[in-house]
């Protein structure tokens, strides 16, 4: 890589700036493409010809960048998408289809996950976790435990949202799709969870209760150090359902955007206290009245 280098330090070998922007350049050109796996530090250091610690900080260049995930026990980081954070450039929140699935994918970075999330289908959650079953199956995440528990409506109770305007007929065609839609992203992210703790010898433990009320808001608490919180934004509107027009509330789980506030290490005292008390918010109603959930 003669070409790349500069002798700008009078070595002849590249600055860990230099070597981030022939890798940068390389992302943007799609010679490194989103998802891609990047090169080990062994063969960065021996493409480049640079001590390892010019490496280690090239890449922790890109990271803080959000150019790449963060690497996991004995895998290399992945190319990430910068625009793909819980916040856009100019600090807006994004869109929870958008933002969660980054922040889950960071959470399988530690030895011992525990995700716990209050939601209306997990859908977000399910579609979120479709990364980190690629990450684990590429041995990329090597999580020894993964503990996830869900809470979500009763199917007896009556749904402030999703719901018919005006429902004159016993059957609710609204409130049938949307049971139908918890048990199936419920099932599909137990299922996926459990498949991967046999096939690759991770203790993976899903549960789920059913709450006595309809959940103004969406919150997922992961390994105890982020909270991550969104309002559903209840809208009216109509839908085909049946082949019939249904006049319905509905709530757009996915387009809510999603704040992130964390408890880690130099984090804000308003950020920890946060995280704390949503914490304990969930756990108080996991153990009060929540009841047993079967997804069928």
């Amino acid at each position: 890589m003669n070409s790349e280098r500069s002798a700008v330090n009078g070595t002849d070998k590249p600055t860990s700036e230099e070597v981030a922007k022939v890798l940068r350049d390389r992302m943007d050109s799609g010679e490194l493409a989103i998802g891609d796996a990047m090169p080990t530090q062994a063969a960065l250091v021996e493409e480049f010809d640079v001590q390892r610690t010019v490496v280690r900080q090239a890449l922790k260049l890109l990271q803080q960048e959000r150019r790449l995930t963060e690497p996991t026990r004995g895998a290399p980081a992945r190319v990430a998408d910068p625009s793909s954070g819980t916040e856009a450039a100019d600090g807006t929140p994004r869109e929870t289809m958008v933002a969660l699935g980054p922040r889950i994918d960071a959470a399988f970075d530690a030895v011992d996950v525990r995700i716990d999330a209050l939601c209306l289908t997990a859908e977000s959650l399910s579609a979120a976790f479709g990364e980190q079953r690629r990450r684990i199956h590429a041995r990329d995440s090597t999580p020894a435990t993964v503990r996830v528990r869900v809470l979500m409506p009763n199917r007896d109770i009556d749904l402030a949202f999703p719901r018919m305007i005006s429902n004159p007929e016993e059957a609710d065609p609204v409130h049938h799709r949307w049971l139908q839609m918890r048990n199936a992203h419920g099932t599909v992210l137990s299922d996926h969870l459990r498949g991967l703790g046999a096939a690759h010898g991770i203790d993976v433990d899903v549960e789920f209760k059913a709450l006595p009320f309809t959940p103004p808001v969406k919150l997922y608490l992961l390994n105890g150090t982020e909270a991550l919180f969104a309002y559903y934004r209840v809208t009216e509107r109509e839908e085909q359902i049946n082949r019939k027009p249904v006049a319905m509330y509905d709530a757009l789980g996915g387009e809510s955007p999603l704040f992130s506030f964390g408890a880690g290490a130099g984090q804000a005292n308003r950020d920890h206290a946060f995280v704390v008390q949503s914490q304990a918010w969930f756990d108080a109603l996991w153990t009060t009245i929540a009841t047993d959930l079967n997804l069928v």
